[in-house]
């Protein structure tokens, strides 16, 4: 048995008792509910806190709820937005026509997406792509309701299109109104209601991450001034609205950059104010009414461009579109523009050089045939557009009256 001096006893009860008393500190900043079934404590909760009476100078920020539910106003905001309008949200399917072993057509499922309904009569906007190709359109509502719909009109330059239902007597749809997408903000709120993977009326939440993105879908067509959020959107939701935190459509969700498949949080909506812009063209034409200038264009390619240097021609650019030829009598031969005159064979193709050199069209930068396309995107038959041109290595301007771009490129 081991013998300790006075001093040595006394020393071990002092550091004893220190030792209890730094324990006992410790378990008392330790809530309640951080302890687990075995009474173990959380290390992390466990941690000394700041001192309750320490004056930071700065007010704690007051807890904003609703009394009625205990919800935040922030969640308030979303439970009433999806309440009220999850209704004028619409999952639409299709059907298309396929050939079977026999080359015999048949009925074969289509493809899904959303809609929203913006008009009591059953009209219906969503994209192109969710009816793009369809044999039939079926709209089904939330309450299980399923209706044959009739598309009433594509746009493949914005992916847009309306579809009309006949809804029964009696039946009061939930329409979606308008917003304005012409004053958001990066870091604005935004909700999306859709249907992805086939989940019916999803809401989802984010903020605006970005404004006037171009997306390019094909080799003519440039979606411009698209919405870039957040908000998660997947297969399934296309179509669907964007909304603000009033419940007023500002986008049409349309697509998403993803390497997965899923939503990543890079997602794209068009603007809302196109979507005003072209819907009565839809519902009245089956198509948007869009101005043209009458000529045939090839653009500049780094091989073109050395072949014409190559015979003395004055290139003052090396992008933009020349106009191989201009349509007798048309708009274009009107305003003094001037097509080429010498043929070229490129591979498959035969254009001819010397001609003008479209560099700008209605203020929009023209390098591209894509770019022709966006430059007249928003503009009718009958209006007028500045054309920016080279002739030779002189710069000149033509004012030119548009034609309709369908009865042109239909007629060629």
């Amino acid at each position: 048995m081991r013998l300790y001096s006075r001093k040595q006893l006394i020393v071990s009860i002092v550091a004893a008792a220190s030792i209890a008393a730094l324990t006992v500190v410790g378990i008392g900043l330790v809530p309640t509910s951080s302890r687990g079934a075995t009474g173990e404590v959380d290390t992390v909760a466990a941690l000394p806190k700041a001192p309750l009476a320490m004056n930071t100078g700065v007010e704690p920020l007051p807890v904003l709820s609703d009394v009625s539910g205990g919800f935040s106003v922030d969640e308030r905001e979303n439970i009433d937005v999806y309440e009220r309008l999850n209704a004028g949200v619409v999952n639409i399917t299709t059907e298309v026509v396929a050939i079977n072993w026999f080359l015999e057509p048949v009925p074969k499922e289509g493809g899904s997406g959303s809609g929203s309904i913006i008009d009591s009569r059953g009209y219906v906007l969503t994209n192109n792509h969710v009816v793009e190709n369809a044999f039939k359109v079926f709209v089904n509502l939330a309450d299980g309701s399923r209706y044959e719909g009739k598309v009433m009109g594509t746009d493949s330059e914005n992916d847009l299109a309306v579809v009309r239902f006949e809804p029964p007597k009696g039946l009061s749809l939930t329409v979606i109104p308008y917003g304005n997408s012409s004053n958001l903000k990066v870091g604005q709120k935004v909700l999306a209601i859709g249907n992805p993977f086939g989940l019916e009326r999803t809401l989802t939440r984010g903020i605006v991450s970005g404004l006037g993105r171009p997306v390019q879908q094909d080799a003519k067509t440039i979606i411009r001034d698209m919405i870039q959020t957040d908000a998660s959107i997947n297969p399934g939701n296309s179509g669907g609205p964007l909304l603000n935190s009033r419940g007023e459509i500002i986008g049409v969700n349309t697509m998403i950059y993803s390497p997965s498949g899923g939503s990543v949080g890079v997602g794209f909506a068009v603007p809302v104010n196109t979507a005003k812009r072209i819907v009565p063209d839809l519902i009245k034409y089956g198509m948007v009414k869009r101005g043209w200038i009458e000529a045939e264009y090839v653009q500049l390619f780094p091989a073109l461009v050395d072949y014409m240097r190559e015979k003395g021609s004055p290139l003052p650019v090396e992008k933009g579109l020349l106009v191989s030829s201009a349509h007798k009598a048309g708009n274009a031969d009107r305003a003094g523009m001037r097509g080429g005159t010498t043929p070229v064979r490129y591979y498959q193709s035969v254009f001819n050089v010397g001609g003008d050199i479209i560099v700008a069209v209605d203020g929009m930068e023209t390098s591209s045939l894509a770019d022709l396309y966006s430059a007249l995107e928003d503009n009718k038959p009958g209006e007028k557009v500045v054309v920016d041109y080279y002739r030779g290595s002189k710069k000149l301007s033509a004012s030119v009256v548009l034609s309709d771009r369908a009865e042109y490129l239909g007629t060629r």
